[in-house]
This record gives C-alpha cells, sequence and structure tokens, in this order.
C-alpha cells in the first residue's frame, strides 16, 4: 500500500510540474530526446547492443536446448534459428528494425 501512494503522489508531482512547465517546455524536451536519438553514437551504441543481445539470445538457446531436449516448441526454435541467420539482415521476425 506504501508503494502504491508514493507512486500516485509521485505522479500527482509529476502532473502538476508538467501543466506548469507548458507545452514550450514539452516542446523542448521532445527535440531534445529526437537530438540524442539521432547521434551517431547513440545509434551505433544500439545496433551494438541489439547485435549483442541477439548473439547472446543464440548461446542461451542452444545451451537451453542440450538441456531441455525435445520440449522446446518447434515455433520457437524455428526463430531462433531465422533470427541467428540473419546476421546481416536489418529486419527481424518479430518486426523491429537495427535502427
Amino acid at each position: 500500500m506504501r508503494y502504491k501512494l508514493t507512486f500516485v503522489a509521485g505522479l500527482a508531482l509529476g502532473f502538476v510540474l508538467g501543466a506548469r512547465a507548458g507545452r514550450e517546455k514539452y516542446e523542448q524536451l521532445k527535440k531534445s530526446a529526437r537530438q540524442f536519438a539521432q547521434n551517431p553514437a547513440v545509434r551505433n551504441a544500439a545496433e551494438s547492443a541489439a547485435q549483442n543481445s541477439r548473439q547472446a539470445a543464440g548461446k542461451a538457446f542452444h545451451k537451453v536446448s542440450d538441456k531441455v531436449g525435445d520440449h522446446v516448441p518447434v515455433s520457437v526454435a524455428e526463430r531462433v534459428r531465422a533470427l541467428r541467420d540473419k546476421n546481416g539482415s536489418l529486419d527481424d521476425d518479430w518486426g523491429t528494425t537495427n535502427t
């Protein structure tokens, strides 16, 4: 209950402060966030993290499938294999991209 009350109080405080800041501050924050996301260093870091996570997922799949055996559903196994085989592609089977 304590955490819910703290969350609601924080939400109310954020709402009041946001309303006082107004639309101009919101647009400024939005512009700053967009510039940050378009920074080449940030984009490279995001691509690198995505690539590393795909590799880790492939390794994890092999370790889990060795222990679990044939209990992994075929649809999951096919999806992971497809992701692992598409290393050079920008799109994956989940509908996301590396950009």
